[in-house]
């Protein structure tokens, strides 16, 4: 992280695991969401695409602190959908996570078993960007 040490504290919301770490717990859930969206859980896809996006953000958020995000996964994608500071296409995937719903009331939907693929894909985009952020920082030459 550039010049700076990560201090894991496992009491700390952020700062529990490293930003490594959440990329890689990122990925884990986007993984599992993606298998329950296959057999048909599409409440747990949803749920999983907005966490996985949110705990790649918080790689971001380690290495880039900005108070403006919150502290809730969801509070991190909304912030990262509305970001000028960030490309339109990582603004674009933030907000398709976040539109992203599970069925409700008594209407049943039928969904092709590719219909999620799109969902996933802005997720990937989301956890790319945060990776991408921890990278640069990474690379970043010691004061």
């Amino acid at each position: 992280m550039g010049g700076e040490e990560f201090t894991r504290d496992p009491g700390h919301w952020l700062r529990r695991l490293s930003p490594d770490e959440w990329i890689r717990a990122a990925l884990g859930e986007l993984a599992r969401a993606e298998k329950a969206w296959a057999v048909g859980q599409v409440r747990a896809g949803v749920v999983g695409v907005k966490r996985a996006a949110g705990m790649a953000l918080n790689a971001a958020l380690l290495v880039e602190p900005d108070d403006s995000w919150g502290r809730t996964y969801i509070e991190h994608v909304e912030a990262l959908a509305v970001d000028t500071r960030v490309p339109e296409a990582v603004r674009a995937a933030s907000r398709s996570v976040l539109d992203a719903t599970p069925p409700s009331g008594e209407i049943v939907r039928l969904r092709t078993p590719r219909a999620h693929a799109p969902v996933i894909e802005a997720a990937r985009d989301v956890i790319a960007h945060a990776w991408a952020v921890v990278k640069r920082h990474d690379e970043a030459p010691s004061d």
